[in-house]
């Protein structure tokens, strides 16, 4: 595939806003430093009614697991069963006691996730100017693990886009701006305010599980985000910590208008420190907020810590 005409994102992105050297040069979780005790406050505040949703999909579920194109669905094994105590090969627990038990063989990012800062970039550094180098044999820098070792809790915003254009899913590579998101936010009556963590729900990974294979992942082109000067102007203003939705890579796959792909998690990710987890199971979650007009709620993840670690699956919890 010819990229000829595809600009660098260094060059694309020269003038773009950054936060390195904000919260100092150690810094390792960006913007989730915006998510102080008064923000964890603040979403408690929005608890209402005591409903709790998950967010995470399955992990090695018999109808597939949606993962972006290239990465192995998880695989699970049972090492210990009924069988092996049946054949004699059990533990010999005192008292007779009998267990299962198994291993899962997946890549951390593909499930219901977060990145890690240093996860992606462009030209030769990562999140708060640490020298890409840093990322060989594991990341030095900017892992998952000082994003899970602080844990993510706040007041979230969820914004149905899918809902807002009166559909079941965006289509493959459909876009929408900032612009989109605070015009829907207004019809589902609710504000996006500074510091609260937003998610955007496309239909896309709801969609997954009724769509054959070679559909789906066919030209692989999600839906989402696409990028412009004034969206992260946007974002930067509104000091966004977190950045969810219900799709593999949290922006359109490849920008419509510079053909560059992954732009968001170079500008959002690498330059301003946003954490993009991606994934998420939100049918169900904006379902109910449809039917009870609240789409704010308390929002909270502890990704798995896993030691310079690229990325790591999550559950998320909210709580209405």
């Amino acid at each position: 595939m010819s990229h000829e005409n595809v600009p660098l994102l260094t060059e694309l992105l020269k003038n773009a806003p950054q936060n390195w050297g904000k919260w100092g040069p150690d810094d390792e979780v960006g913007c989730l430093n915006y998510l102080t005790s008064d923000e964890v406050l603040r979403g408690i505040k929005s608890v209402r009614s005591g409903k709790v949703f998950t967010l995470g999909v399955t992990i090695g579920n018999p109808e597939g697991d949606p993962i972006w194109p290239g990465r192995r669905t998880a695989q699970r094994f049972n090492i210990r069963d009924r069988g092996d105590f049946l054949a004699g090969n059990g533990i010999d627990y005192p008292g007779g006691g009998q267990d299962a038990d198994d291993i899962i063989i997946m890549a951390p990012q593909g499930s219901t996730q977060y990145d890690a800062l240093g996860h992606f970039w462009a030209g030769d550094q990562i999140w708060n100017g640490y020298p890409a180098e840093f990322t060989a044999g594991g990341l030095k820098k900017a892992s998952v693990f000082p994003l899970a070792d602080k844990g993510i809790v706040g007041h979230a915003v969820l914004i149905d886009m899918a809902r807002f254009r009166g559909k079941e899913v965006l289509g493959r590579g459909e876009t929408f701006s900032h612009k989109d998101l605070l015009a829907a936010a207004e019809k589902q009556g609710v504000t996006i305010q500074k510091r609260d963590i937003l998610m955007i729900r496309t239909g896309w990974i709801g969609s997954y599980y009724n769509t054959p294979d070679e559909i789906f992942y066919k030209d692989f082109l999600e839906p989402g985000l696409t990028y412009t000067p004034e969206l992260l102007e946007w974002f930067q203003e509104m000091e966004i910590p977190n950045l969810s939705t219900d799709t593999i890579a949290n922006e359109v796959t490849i920008d419509p208008v510079s053909g560059a792909a992954l732009t968001l998690h170079v500008a959002l990710m690498r330059n301003l420190g946003i954490t993009l987890s991606e994934i998420l199971a939100l049918d169900k979650l904006a379902a109910d907020c449809a039917a009870d007009g609240q789409w704010d709620f308390l929002y909270t993840a502890g990704p798995l810590k896993i030691w310079n670690g690229t990325g790591a699956p999550v559950n998320p919890v909210v709580i209405k």
